[in-house]
């Protein structure tokens, strides 16, 4: 192979700088390349993932909507128990959002889907009757809840009463309730079905809710479940922390 031989420093040195340079922008533009199709795989990854929820979580995350609901009741039940003013329109909303995003849909998803799943395979078997009698006995205390808060302009003595028992009630049955489906339900879901009927139940909640609440159902609830906190005075968090 014939080498071409510069005869001075100016024009080895020209050369020289033209081919490193041509070197460097062909490094660059590599990366360059390379960065963008990380970022578009980042970008890709990052949708799938928001997109691809699984189950499990998809519940769970629904489960801190009803905390949240929670919240709203055992600020309700303080004021009630302070004599304090409890707005009957918030407590009939939250109520709302108990029926509507918890238990006709939320829990139809566990009822209609999961349940049955367990009871087939004989596991569990106590635990997810003892879910079932509690979706009943929650049904039938919102249904009291919506009843008084929706029926007066304000709470009198008997109707504060009634109220304060029915939010207690509610409260202290489903804490334990989510957690105990959090910690122990919910785990075992994917050692009874392959992973992709697992995948397919993920879709078919997604749809459902996206069917009953529209594309940002789960996001829209949220805001209102927020806009409940705000009226009440318990939406900052910073309020919860405890001071010196």
């Amino acid at each position: 192979m014939a080498v071409k031989i510069c005869h001075n420093r100016r024009e080895f040195f020209f050369k020289g700088t033209v081919t490193g340079s041509g070197l460097l922008l062909a490094g660059l533009s590599g990366i360059t390349v390379a960065s963008e199709k990380a970022g578009e795989e980042a970008e890709k990854d990052a949708a799938e993932t928001e997109e691809g929820i699984s189950p499990a979580e998809d519940l769970m995350r629904e489960h801190g909507v009803l905390n949240r609901i929670l919240l709203i009741y055992d600020e309700s039940l303080r004021r009630l128990n302070k004599k304090e003013d409890v707005p009957p329109k918030t407590l009939a909303s939250a109520a709302k959002i108990i029926r509507t995003f918890i238990e006709d849909y939320h829990e139809k998803l566990e009822e209609d889907h999961l349940f049955p799943l367990f009871e087939k395979a004989g596991k569990l078997v106590d635990l997810v009757k003892v879910l079932r009698e509690q979706h009943q006995a929650g049904r039938k205390l919102t249904d009291q809840i919506q009843q008084i808060s929706t029926s007066a302009d304000s709470l009198n003595e008997e109707n504060s009463r009634q109220i304060g028992r029915a939010l207690r009630q509610f409260v202290r049955m489903y804490r334990p309730h989510e957690a105990r489906e959090d910690t122990v339900l919910f785990p075992v879901i994917r050692t009874l079905v392959t992973p992709k009927q697992y995948d397919d139940l993920g879709e078919q909640f997604e749809e459902q809710e996206h069917k009953l609440f529209g594309e940002h159902g789960f996001e829209n609830t949220v805001e209102k479940v927020a806009d409940l906190e705000k009226t009440l005075g318990i939406y900052e968090l910073s309020q919860f922390t405890p001071r010196p």
